[in-house]
C-alpha cells in the first residue's frame, strides 16, 4: 500500500516563487512539501539561466539566477521544507468542502500527498526550447548546439553563433562577447524584440567591430562527430555563405505545457490560470497559482511579482490551515515571534 504523505501545503514547482512560498507560509506555522520535474531546486533560473544576471530583485543590484536560489534556500532553512524532485504532479482529486479544503495529490514516480492548500508554482509548465527547423540538429545538441548556458566559463575562447532577436538572444550576446573569441549574432531580420538598452549596447559593439550582425537564417550545420565547423546561412538576399564556428545558440522561446494540471478542474485561459488578485486563488478553493502559471489583469512575469503572489495567497491559506486562529500581521522587524522563527536574536 502507498504510503500517504500528509502536509499543510504542498507547492508543486521549486522555482524562486515556490521557494519563497516556503518563507512566507512558515511565517504563519504552514508546513510544505515541494514537487519539482527538476533533478534540483531554481526552476528555470538554475535550469537554463544560472550564470545570467538578474538586475530587478529588490535589495540586489545584481545577482545571477543561482545565486538568487541559493540565497532562497539558506532563507528557508529554518522551516525545514521537504523536497521530492524528478516527480511530476499528475492527478488532484478534492477530499474536503469548500470551507475546509483537502486534496490528494499524485505523481507519476508514485507518490501520494493530502493536503490542506495546493500552490501552483510552476511557471509556464513543463518547457522545452524550442528547435530551429535544421536537419540533423539533434546530432550537434549537447556538444556545439545549446539552447542553455550552464556554465559561462565552457564558452571561452569559442566562436559563437547566437540566433534570435528578443531578450535571451541579446542579453548571451553581451555577457559572452566578453569571453568568446569572436561572437556574431544573426536574426533574421534587422528588428529587434529585445529590450532597448540591450539593442543600443549590441550595436555599439558592432561599430567598433567588436562583434558580427549577420541578417539571415540558417540552412544547414556542417561538422563531424557532434562538433561544428560551420553553418551555412542564407541572406536575406538569397545568397548561401559559411560563417565559421564552434557553437551555435538558437534562442527561439520556450514551449510551455501544462501537463496534467490541465485536467484539474481548473477555469484555463490561453494555457494560463485565472486568479483573483486579493489571495491569487484558483476557481478551486484551497488551490492557488502564483508566479508565471497565473493570469490576471495587468500581470506582469516578473519574479518579484510572484513573491508579492505568495505573500497574499499565505494569507488566505491560513485561514483554511487554521479556520479558529485569527491571523494578526506582523513584521519580521518587530515581532520576537517572528524572529525566533527566523533563528534572529
Amino acid at each position: 500500500m502507498t504510503e500517504i504523505i500528509k502536509t499543510d501545503a504542498l507547492i508543486v514547482g521549486a522555482g524562486p516563487v515556490g521557494l519563497f512560498a516556503v518563507f512566507e507560509l512558515g511565517l504563519l506555522d504552514i508546513k510544505c512539501h515541494l514537487l519539482d520535474i527538476l533533478p534540483k531546486p531554481g526552476g528555470q533560473c538554475a535550469e537554463l539561466y544560472p550564470e545570467k544576471p538578474i538586475y530587478d530583485i529588490p535589495g540586489f543590484p545584481m545577482v545571477t539566477g543561482q545565486e538568487l536560489v541559493d540565497n532562497l534556500m539558506k532563507q528557508i532553512e529554518p522551516f525545514s521544507p521537504t523536497f521530492h524532485y524528478g516527480e511530476m504532479v499528475e492527478q488532484l482529486e478534492p477530499l474536503g468542502t469548500t470551507a475546509a479544503p483537502l486534496f490528494r495529490v499524485s505523481t507519476d514516480g508514485g507518490k501520494v500527498f493530502e493536503a490542506k492548500v495546493v500552490l501552483i508554482a510552476a511557471g509556464g509548465g513543463s518547457f522545452q526550447p524550442k528547435r530551429p527547423p535544421i536537419a540533423g540538429i539533434e546530432n550537434y545538441e549537447g556538444t556545439s548546439v545549446f539552447y542553455a548556458v550552464r556554465k559561462m566559463e565552457t564558452m571561452r575562447g569559442k566562436r559563437i553563433l547566437i540566433v534570435g532577436g528578443g531578450d535571451s538572444a541579446l542579453d548571451w550576446t553581451l555577457n559572452l562577447h566578453p569571453l568568446a573569441e569572436r561572437i556574431t549574432l544573426m536574426h533574421r531580420r534587422d528588428d529587434f524584440r529585445a529590450a532597448p538598452h540591450s539593442v543600443n549596447a549590441m550595436r555599439e559593439l558592432v561599430a567598433a567591430g567588436k562583434m558580427d550582425l549577420v541578417i539571415g537564417q540558417m540552412s544547414a550545420l556542417k561538422g563531424e562527430n557532434g562538433q561544428l565547423s560551420s553553418v551555412a546561412i542564407k541572406g536575406n538576399d538569397g545568397k548561401v555563405f559559411d560563417l565559421d564556428c564552434d557553437v551555435v545558440m538558437p534562442f527561439f522561446g520556450l514551449t510551455m505545457k501544462l501537463g496534467p494540471i490541465a485536467e484539474w478542474g481548473l477555469n484555463l485561459h490561453e494555457n494560463l490560470v485565472p486568479v483573483d488578485t486579493e489571495k491569487f486563488e484558483t476557481n478551486v478553493p484551497g488551490v492557488f497559482a502564483v508566479g508565471d502559471i497565473n493570469t490576471y489583469p495587468g500581470k506582469l512575469k516578473l519574479i518579484l511579482s510572484g513573491f508579492h503572489e505568495v505573500a497574499l495567497a499565505a494569507q488566505k491559506a491560513h485561514r483554511y490551515i487554521y479556520p479558529e486562529k485569527k491571523l494578526m500581521f506582523q513584521y519580521t522587524t518587530s515581532s520576537s515571534s517572528l524572529q525566533k522563527k527566523l533563528g534572529v536574536n
